[in-house]
């Protein structure tokens, strides 16, 4: 199979990149399956159902979420309806929505997507290893599910390495998101799972991680409250990664970086053209 994960999309430019890029690359890529990180898609910070229902008719199959899950409060309720809508399994029992979830591609072939959340330098929230293991036990690769996704959101690189090595040889891709940053490490561990620290944003690169330079830029020089964060407004770069899996095993086969836009070196899955 074919899989593509976008990472956190980050206000109108990361929604007009993924709006107008997506469906293209579905069709010339004859994708399988495609998650997007919308956590930041709503003027940086959380989602709305308009938002979610606009990002997956663009043509994902499912949109994970992160430690602004719930910054937009519509989303405490229409994520209950949403069933393509996935914030970290991680949140203590009672929060709304869901920690995991399949979909079926056009084929049959059933892939389950996973979100958690780190605990380094973050909103700490449940055991993310723990609650990682309970969704794959339930849903194992090769038995209940052709191929897994895991959208680790968290802000250390040592905790999403570690996840990565926690869940090779039982996971499809495991990728991290949250810091805006795309990282160059992508790779296939030994165990047959794709890995990547950081997926990157889709948004604006010129920017402090997707937000107008001038407000991030006085606060780190006068340390005082100041003005609301606003997303920047220029034109938005798609980043993430493109893998491809062995339909005998769900393990990865190749996994190449995906960044189309400005500001950044643009790079795809050559192979699939």
């Amino acid at each position: 199979m074919r899989l593509l994960f976008l990472g956190d999309v980050v206000g109108r430019p990361g929604r007009q990149a993924v709006t107008e890029r997506l469906p293209a690359l579905r069709e010339r890529w004859r994708l399988d399956g495609v998650v997007v990180n919308g956590e930041n898609a709503a003027g940086g910070f959380g989602i709305t159902e308009a938002i979610c229902d606009e990002l997956l008719q663009a043509g994902a199959d499912a949109v994970t979420l992160g430690n602004h899950s719930f910054d937009q409060r519509e989303a405490l309720v229409f994520i209950e309806r949403q069933p393509r809508l996935i914030r970290p399994a991680n949140y203590p029992p009672g929060t709304p929505g869901r920690g995991a979830a399949v979909f079926e591609t056009r084929s049959g072939a059933r892939i389950l997507v996973v979100n958690v959340m780190g605990r380094l330098f973050i909103d700490a929230l449940d055991d993310p290893f723990a609650a990682a293991e309970r969704e794959l036990s339930a849903c194992p690769l090769g038995a209940a599910a052709d191929a897994i996704i895991v959208d680790v959101h968290a802000e250390a690189t040592s905790e999403k390495q570690a996840f990565g090595h926690f869940l090779d040889g039982r996971a499809s891709l495991v990728v991290g998101t949250h810091t805006h940053t795309p990282t160059a490490d992508h790779r296939i561990l030994p165990g047959g799972t794709a890995y990547l620290s950081d997926a990157g944003m889709c948004g604006d690169y010129d920017s402090v991680l997707g937000m107008q330079k001038d407000e991030p830029l006085r606060r780190f020089l006068q340390k005082t409250p100041g003005a609301r964060l606003e997303p920047a407004t220029g034109p938005g770069t798609l980043s993430g990664i493109a893998v491809e899996t062995d339909p005998a095993t769900g393990l990865a086969v190749s996994v190449a970086a995906l960044r189309l836009g400005p500001h950044l070196e643009e790079t795809w899955p050559r192979h699939w053209d």
